[in-house]
């Protein structure tokens, strides 16, 4: 299972990054900042398959934008599913974690 693919890089293209502007006014630079600044990752056991594996990203910009991702690994690349702030319940488990990593 490939969490975080080495050296971490990226596919965008024009449907995703846009829904995820549109939709959350999170840049795919913003989130490219979230990844590189190693957030917690776990398991989307929900909607991952045999075929492919799916996972949630809680993790800060450099700017301190506090971010929840969704998203899968293909080709040895992040695919951002989905890309938003963090909610309330998302914040205090980041926190948490940041204090007890």
């Amino acid at each position: 299972m490939l969490i975080l693919p080495e050296p971490i890089a990226f596919i965008w293209d024009e449907g995703n990054a846009y829904k995820n502007y549109e939709k959350h006014k999170v840049t795919a630079e913003e989130a490219e900042e979230m990844f590189l600044a190693e957030p917690y990752i776990v398991e989307d056991v929900v909607h991952s398959t045999i075929l492919e594996y799916r996972f949630h990203a809680l993790g800060t910009t450099r700017d301190g934008r506090k971010l929840f991702a969704s998203y899968t690994v293909r080709n040895g690349k992040i695919r951002v599913i989905s890309i938003r702030d963090m909610n309330k319940k998302e914040k205090q488990a980041y926190e948490k974690l940041e204090k007890n990593p």
